[in-house]
């Protein structure tokens, strides 16, 4: 049967449907190439690798993006619904609730709800754990004469754009190049529709009586693919949903016990959705996050949260760690091996999911972290010791414009140069367990050439990045970073993300500097510490959490609208919400200076950030216009891997009654000084 379009008037008229949106100005899922808003309320993956597919379950109602073959190639925009009442007008949800249905496996339901409570639809998602089909458990509550339509905008490959579909039987069919899609229903559908007359392929299907089962299946051909589909239908959801459940209940069987001071539920859930943000064929290879928030769903193909950096795969490795998945953390190093750079022993600021590069940026933290992750890993053997020492001779050698290490190309929010207190722990203390390593393998003379660095960067990092003249206190306090090194100097930067320019750079705080005392560079004692947290209080706080920097411009617009670029200088336009990681790197802090009541407080803040279904936010809500109930997950990349495995390492880190992910090498060997 040829490709063809079917209804293009009803589909269009469906798309022009309100939505529910998350703030004002947000792109909806009916809008031609914009993957829907990124705060996710969901992530829907089996445990096991065989099932090559992950869904996100949308805050506004629906499935969100749905990947397949990686987790770095969203194949689908949306699976939505829309409900046609009586008299021919069609409605889609008013309100939509996620629920976490199962504490020890990511099963999520949702309620969707029709204008004045007219209808509901009630949904429960799972993927097929022995193929890559995503089933759809839908119980449509309404009176006599209301119909229940599903809306599938496939984006095939993540190509947004180039499907072409038909209908062949009852079922819905669509391809573009070698990957596609078959959409069944059981009982079959009444009817179906294709649509690609926008350049944007929608398919619908109406659904038939009032509890039905979709399958939606992925392969290389429509063959394929619409096996895999009527195999989930045959094999049924109650069977999927119980063999999908019981995966996730032996993965977590073999981790640790959720600690007293936890949330048993949260716990869980961010061990699975660490789990689950590792790809299934480029093992060790954890994206940042599911999501493609604000402007990034609109036109960026690489899709930045869709990467792997090694910032935050260090970062999931020692969430890993804690929760006691030992060979996840093997895998991710493992995986930043397999990607550094040759000849020099860099690491890429990020990359695709085979190893590729995608931005060119250079962050020298995220070349100090992979080695300090081996170290915590206690990985000495030969072939670890050769990437660590590339990784380590890159960090005493490396120079650029006339500037020489610690300085770094970027900071850990990779947008500034400059000789960072964040970027400068991570350096030291990569060195520091270089030396550690190179000793097990017995090069001295790399290990005293590593410590000599090491020791003479701890000596100056205060004299970089502390100022004594800056205008926020009387009493010395670290700044964000230095352009020149020269703290006491009103040298000026521009912010960016249409935050303000020629900003002295004495104006400039985030509270990174607590690196310095996690990874054990400087004692948590340090006076300069408690002077600079009062600082950052006073000019960061949003109620109990905190934005990441001064005059931060990385977030939704002041209406709520999403970040976007580019922005012009001075504009304001954007504003960054504030950051809940940071209420676990305060509570790490604090328990390394012997504040364990106050470190508990900050885990109780974080898990406060998790909404009913548990999906802790890279941002929430701050003081500022929308005005949106303070602490709640904003329109950022939700779940974020790196504010999940913050999480776990703080609870791990009260249980144990010390910062178990600090490197003993580099505390002991300066604890005294």
């Amino acid at each position: 049967m040829a490709y063809r379009k079917i209804g293009h008037g009803l589909v269009a008229a469906l798309l022009a449907l309100p939505q529910l949106t998350p703030a004002a100005g947000s792109e909806a899922p009916g809008v031609p190439g914009q993957y829907p808003p990124g705060d996710k309320t969901g992530l829907v993956t089996a445990a096991g690798t065989a099932s090559k597919v992950w869904a996100t379950v949308q805050r506004t109602g629906g499935l969100g993006e749905i990947f397949y073959p990686d987790l770095g190639s969203p194949s689908t925009r949306a699976l939505d619904f829309v409900v046609t009442g009586p008299d021919g007008r069609a409605t889609r949800a008013a309100s939509a609730t996620t629920s976490l249905t199962d504490p020890r496996s990511l099963r999520f339901a949702q309620r969707l709800s029709g204008p004045a409570g007219r209808w509901q639809v009630l949904l429960r998602y799972a993927t097929d754990p022995h193929r890559p089909t995503v089933l759809v458990d839908v119980e449509f509550r309404a009176p006599k004469g209301y119909r229940l339509t599903a809306v599938y905008d496939p984006a095939l490959g993540n190509s947004r754009g180039g499907d072409s579909g038909r209908t062949e039987g009852d079922a819905l069919l669509a391809v573009d190049g070698d990957v596609a899609s078959a959409f069944v229903a059981q009982p079959g559908f009444v009817s179906t529709s294709s649509d690609d007359g926008s350049d944007d392929l929608v398919q619908t299907g109406q659904l038939r009586g009032r509890h039905s089962t979709l399958a939606l299946g992925f392969g290389a051909s429509t063959g394929a693919a619409l096996t895999g589909a009527r195999a989930g239908l045959r094999t049924g959801f109650a069977a999927t949903d119980r063999s999908y459940a019981a995966g996730w209940h032996h993965y977590l069987t073999g981790l640790r016990r959720p600690p007293a001071v936890a949330d048993r539920t949260l716990w869980q859930v961010s061990a699975m959705v660490l789990a689950a943000s590792e790809d299934k064929t480029h093992r060790g290879a954890y994206v940042a996050a599911p999501a493609a928030p604000w402007a990034f769903g609109r036109d960026d193909p690489s899709g930045p949260y869709h990467l792997v950096w090694a910032r935050d795969l260090y970062q999931i490795a020692t969430g890993l760690l804690a929760a006691g998945d030992r060979a996840g953390a093997q895998r991710a190093l493992d995986y930043l091996f397999t990607t550094q750079q040759k000849p020099d022993g860099s690491f890429p600021q990020n990359s695709r999911l085979d190893g590729t590069p995608v931005w060119g940026g250079l962050q020298l933290d995220e070349v100090g972290l992979p080695i300090v992750l081996a170290y915590q890993l206690g990985r000495t053997d030969a072939a670890t010791w050769a990437h660590v020492r590339r990784a380590a001779d890159f960090l005493v050698g490396f120079e650029q414009d006339g500037n020489r290490a610690p300085w770094s190309p970027q900071d850990r929010w990779e947008n500034q140069s400059g000789y960072s207190p964040a970027t400068i722990a991570a350096e030291i203390a990569g060195l520091v367990c270089a030396a550690s390593i190179a000793r097990a393998n017995g090069d001295a003379a790399a290990a005293g050439r590593y410590l000599a660095v090491a020791d003479r960067w701890r000596a100056e990092v205060k004299n970089w990045t502390v100022t004594s003249t800056g205008p926020y206190s009387a009493k010395p306090y670290f700044l964000r970073l230095t352009k020149d090194g020269k703290p006491d100097v009103g040298t000026t930067y521009d912010i960016g993300d249409s935050g303000p320019s020629g900003v002295d750079q004495r104006r400039v705080v985030d509270p990174g500097f607590l690196e310095l005392a996690r990874l054990g560079v400087l004692p948590a004692a340090d006076p300069v510490f408690a002077n600079s947290l009062r600082v950052v209080d006073d000019q960061l706080a949003a109620g109990p959490f905190w934005h990441r920097a001064s005059f931060d411009g990385y977030g939704e617009k002041a209406d709520g609208s999403q970040w976007d670029y580019p922005l012009p200088a001075d504009s304001l336009i954007t504003r960054g919400r504030a950051w809940p990681l940071l209420n676990g790197e305060r509570g790490e802090y604090l328990l390394a200076g012997g504040s364990s009541r106050a470190a508990r407080t900050q885990l109780a803040v974080l898990a406060s950030a998790a909404g009913p279904s548990r999906m802790l936010p890279e941002q929430v809500w701050d003081q500022y216009p929308p005005y949106r109930p303070l602490g709640t997950p904003s329109t950022s990349a939700t779940p974020l891997a790196w504010t999940h495995a913050q999480y776990l390492r703080l609870a791990a880190d009260l249980a144990a009654g010390r910062v178990v992910e600090q490197p003993a090498v580099v505390a002991e060997r300066y604890s005294s000084s």
